[in-house]
């Protein structure tokens, strides 16, 4: 059964779809992520943070039987590959130099969010499989160079590998809790071979005796000032790079009013003024039989963005992972996802963890030669995962 047992709609925007029933259907992903809320998407769009006039055309694409959603997902046409923390620059020179567009080319993804999950909504595989269907002749009829889905969920990787699809992996380092639960931060710290163990003792204190002190505020408790104080950081850590930030602060702004369950944000303080701060995202969802008794809650902590006003030495350190770890711990956290790439936070206890997006060109002989890239590529990532394998920070090998 293909895409032809669906009726099959475009939208120019996530708001040509009902906002409810985009997250039941979401909710019934095995991999659901707080970025792929309709809230989260639609401030995206709305903020013009993600909107053609940077370079990110929303298209919503939807299949239904009767007024039934059964599968959607979100996909942009873009005129440049920034903020998809899967680089295909190379490809696009190799198109340039040999004379063919790869601009626009599509992407299913969450702009500006590396953090991995379901992309391709759907009740069942073969609605899924009938979405990617209906994705790529789309892409086709509007004359998109490729389409890359970008942190891919298992279910949307097998019904990409199902229709021949590329994939393509990258490394991140995520925490793991243990199945019991830490005590506390110091009992996780005992798990630590000592050298590791030291050396986040070292940090910690080094802040501790710069006479930093941290308090941290969630949802609601989130105030306005917070939020004020927050972008500041998080404008400066651009600019610092030379870049303007990708959000804007009228995104946040839509956070705090339509998701302010979802946040959590730590502010460093000294003499009673904030210098620093860094925002975690937070989620819980149910990991038991869907539909019958989902009695198993996974609790996620995401690290997204950090700034500081004054350097202090580690500061960085304690403000994105020690505080967020210990709160972790203490609220019974399962998991906490540092973002993209990031070798050094194995040192603090983050492992390494294989992230996978699929990519269809539409011109065959650059498909092929993509494939024989990736084939060399994803064998370096394999011999770059073993040797991250015997670098456990831990006493025995986590």
């Amino acid at each position: 059964m293909g895409e032809a047992n669906y009726v099959i709609r475009v939208h120019a925007s996530v708001h040509g779809v009902d906002a409810a029933a985009w997250d039941a259907l979401l909710a019934a992903q095995a991999q659901p992520s707080p970025f792929m809320r309709h809230a989260y998407l639609a401030a995206m769009e709305d903020s013009g943070s993600a909107s053609p006039n940077t370079g990110w055309a929303a298209h919503c694409i939807t299949l239904h039987r009767g007024d039934a959603l059964q599968a959607a997902c979100m996909v942009y046409l873009k005129s440049h590959s920034y903020g998809e923390y899967v680089f295909d620059w190379a490809w696009a020179s190799a198109y340039q130099q040999h004379g063919v567009t790869y601009y626009p080319k599509a992407v299913i993804a969450v702009p500006f969010t590396p953090v991995p999950g379901a992309r391709l909504l759907a009740r069942n595989a073969e609605a899924r499989a009938a979405l990617l269907q209906a994705v790529v002749g789309w892409c086709e009829d509007v004359g998109a160079s490729s389409l890359h889905t970008l942190f891919a969920s298992d279910d949307d990787v097998q019904a990409s590998e199902a229709q021949d699809l590329m994939l393509r992996h990258t490394v991140q380092f995520h925490w793991k809790n243990t199945s019991a639960g830490y005590a506390d931060f110091d009992v996780f710290l005992a798990s630590l071979a000592q050298d590791k163990r030291k050396k986040i003792r070292q940090e910690r204190r080094k802040v501790a005796e710069a006479g930093v002190t941290f308090r941290h505020a969630q949802g609601t408790g989130i105030s306005e000032a917070d939020w004020n104080f927050f972008y500041r950081c998080y404008e400066r850590t651009y600019l610092e790079h030379g870049n303007p930030p990708y959000l804007n602060r009228d995104f946040f702004a839509r956070m705090a009013r339509t998701m302010p369950e979802n946040w959590l944000l730590f502010i460093a303080e000294r003499n009673g003024q904030p210098i620093a701060s860094s925002l975690i995202a937070v989620s819980a969802y149910s990991t038991g039989a869907r539909g019958i008794n989902d009695t198993e809650i996974t609790r996620v902590a995401y690290g997204r963005y950090w700034g500081a006003v004054e350097p202090v030495d580690c500061l960085h350190f304690e403000a994105c992972y020690y505080q967020p770890l210990q709160w972790c711990i203490a609220n019974g956290y399962q998991r906490f996802e540092g973002g993209a790439q990031g070798e050094h936070k194995m040192a603090r206890a983050l492992l390494p963890v294989k992230t996978t997006s699929t990519h269809w060109l539409a011109h065959p002989a650059f498909a092929d030669a993509a494939a024989r890239f990736l084939e060399r590529e994803g064998e370096g990532i394999g011999n770059y995962l073993d040797d991250l394998s015997q670098r456990s920070p831990f006493k025995h090998r986590a």
